[in-house]
């Protein structure tokens, strides 16, 4: 009997470290569950954060065994060398990622709903990670791109504000340069842009290269709106009477003095086509939502700035009437803050959710 109470007592540290560890883990769970609210990015953080505890840990549990002085400085050996060599592995790709990551943060050069363009990628910003960056590309699908690369590589951000949006066509030496601009300045006022001009990029052996720019001011719909801009080219320069057909083409039947332009569709038949829904509604659901839920948190940053406002009135306060007039504020306020965290929290884990 008296053995078996030694036995159990020997183990006294290892039950004793058994639950500070698991009152370190759940209460570190909780604190950061709590400040994590409304950060969409704060996932792969606390997971780690946890999952050191539990290394740390599992390493002093093993440690408070009752074990000789030999034994523990080999386990002790062992699990450093472990240790080392998962570090020692996988730090140069997971700390360069996590380096570049803080990096972008510092920079800022763009947010979830931006349209970023780095080498053949294109999309709109989804999920800006410590680690990673999610675009959704023009086919709604989902593209994860290391921290690393994007501080690497050079990347485009179309700016909110309005980008210059190009349809490029090469015409013959045939048709003159006035006519042809002026249709093309035509093509970019149908299409809706603005501030639009003309460049002559090159002088071909056999066509002259002609680049159209226009201005689109809500750059969400910059897909159909590169689409309506080369639709119009066609229209303007057809109606122009200027065929859009290479001065060394080829074709095996007699064409004679056929000219290649075609018939005119009815206006009505055209304008049900040109009126369709644009694309960019089904192909960046996703990006939509996180910019939403970023326009969320700007408001919050908002809210966090009126709360401390009023908490510096109720410190300066001199009157208790005053500070229970500052009380009421504060509460209201915090009370919109847990609302917009709790809205932010459920969008959040809804798009986490889609697949």
């Amino acid at each position: 009997m008296d053995s078996i109470l030694q036995s159990i007592l020997s183990f006294k540290g290892a039950f004793f470290t058994i639950v500070i560890t698991i009152a370190v883990y759940y209460g570190t769970k909780w604190v950061l569950e709590k400040s994590s609210k409304g950060k969409a990015d704060w996932g792969i953080i606390r997971s780690i954060i946890l999952f050191s505890i539990l290394l740390i840990g599992a390493v002093a549990i093993i440690l408070s065994l009752p074990m000789d002085p030999n034994t523990k400085g080999n386990i002790s050996s062992l699990i450093g060398i472990v240790i080392s060599a998962v570090f020692a592995l996988s730090s140069a790709t997971f700390m360069g990622n996590g380096m570049a990551g803080i990096m972008l943060r510092t920079i800022n050069s763009f947010k979830p709903g931006d349209f970023i363009r780095t080498n053949d990628l294109f999309g709109r910003v989804t999920e800006r990670g410590l680690f990673h960056t999610e675009i959704q590309t023009d086919n709604r699908d989902l593209i994860t791109i290391p921290n690393l690369h994007l501080t690497t590589h050079p990347v485009k951000v179309i700016r909110s504000s309005g980008t210059f949006i190009t349809g490029v066509c090469s015409l013959g030496y045939d048709v003159n340069r006035v006519k042809i601009e002026k249709a093309l300045l035509l093509a970019i006022e149908r299409a809706g842009l603005k501030d639009g001009f003309i460049r002559i990029t090159d002088l071909g052996d056999f066509s002259v290269v002609y680049k159209s720019f226009g201005l689109l001011e809500d750059v969400k719909t910059i897909i159909s709106a590169e689409s309506k801009l080369h639709a119009m080219i066609l229209d303007c320069l057809h109606e122009a009477g200027i065929e859009i057909v290479s001065p060394n083409f080829m074709n095996q039947r007699v064409v004679t003095d056929t000219v290649f332009i075609p018939k005119k569709v009815a206006r009505a038949e055209r304008q049900k086509i040109d009126d369709t829904a644009a694309p960019e509604n089904v192909i960046f659901d996703k990006a939509d939502e996180a910019e939403s839920i970023e326009k969320r948190k700007e408001k919050l940053a908002d809210v966090d700035a009126k709360i401390k406002a009023i908490q510096e009135e109720l410190k300066a306060a001199e009157t208790e009437e005053a500070k229970e007039e500052c009380k009421v504020r504060l509460e209201k306020w915090t009370s919109v803050k847990e609302k917009m965290l709790s809205k932010i929290d459920a969008k959040i884990d809804e798009i986490n959710n889609k697949k």
